[in-house]
């Protein structure tokens, strides 16, 4: 962990998503901890994934009197990543980028973003992103990597500061958790499953499904959305057989 001017970059200026009003960062730790999760962009796939994982510590950060809170490099892309409720906690945008640049939080070339960007890290961050149907875009800063920053009421102390090296890189939320001395009652990918044996029968709610596959030798594997947002995965690990096993991710 690198080391922090919590007096410097405490000085820099955000500016709140909700009152559009400028404050010091230094005031987002005055009275309570706080968890700073800085994306790379609002439209990036990865960082809209990662920002749904940190939400779920949602409930258990509020209940230990943590404060979350979402920074982004800049206003293009803020309107559907709050829409579309990626992220449980405040958001502001630092449009000068001065955070990112004290944090440490580098920045690519034209050149090196390609590569970085399709690095396994980031494959299978995406990977997930798309099982659980969220979607991204690249429109806005592609060049501008993110992080994460902890700071202790009345900014004593720095208890955590992540700086990304790929894309793909994300803290556990365990490590979250760890570093502020709470108990968190869920982990990274977990959400409430319900199993059901069905004979390729849909809910009636799904407006299109993939056709049958043909007899194969291997798992065969499929993802669906009902018109509720909700997302099925389908698995045959039997594929000569009708049997299919769903299961149900509520959101």
């Amino acid at each position: 962990m690198a080391n922090v001017d919590l007096a410097r970059v405490g000085k820099n200026l955000l500016k709140s998503s909700d009152s559009e009003e400028s404050v010091e960062l230094q005031s987002l730790w005055q009275h309570q901890p706080v968890v700073l999760f800085f994306l790379r962009r609002f439209g990036c796939q990865v960082c809209r994934w990662t920002a749904s994982e940190i939400s779920k510590l949602e409930p258990d950060l509020r209940a230990g009197g943590v404060a979350l809170v979402g920074v982004g490099p800049e206003e293009f892309g803020l309107k559907e990543f709050k829409e579309k409720g990626f992220f449980k906690g405040s958001i502001y945008v630092d449009e000068q980028k001065k955070s990112y640049k004290d944090l440490g939080f580098k920045r690519y070339t034209a050149l090196s973003v390609v590569p970085a960007a399709l690095g396994k890290k980031v494959r299978d961050a995406a990977a997930k992103a798309s099982a659980e149907g969220i979607q991204g875009n690249f429109s806005g800063d592609l060049l501008q990597s993110g992080g994460m920053l902890i700071v202790a009421k009345g900014g004593e102390k720095v208890l955590l500061h992540f700086i990304q090296d790929s894309p793909g890189d994300h803290i556990a939320l365990e490590d979250i958790s760890k570093a502020l001395g709470i108990s968190a009652t869920v982990t990274e990918g977990q959400r409430p499953v319900r199993r059901n044996r069905i004979n390729l029968v849909f809910p009636p709610s799904i407006k299109k499904v993939a056709e049958k596959p043909p007899r194969v030798t291997s798992v065969t594997m499929m993802f669906v959305h009902d018109d509720d947002g909700v997302s099925w995965y389908l698995s045959n690990e039997q594929p000569e057989m009708e049997t299919w096993e769903v299961e149900h991710h509520s959101k």
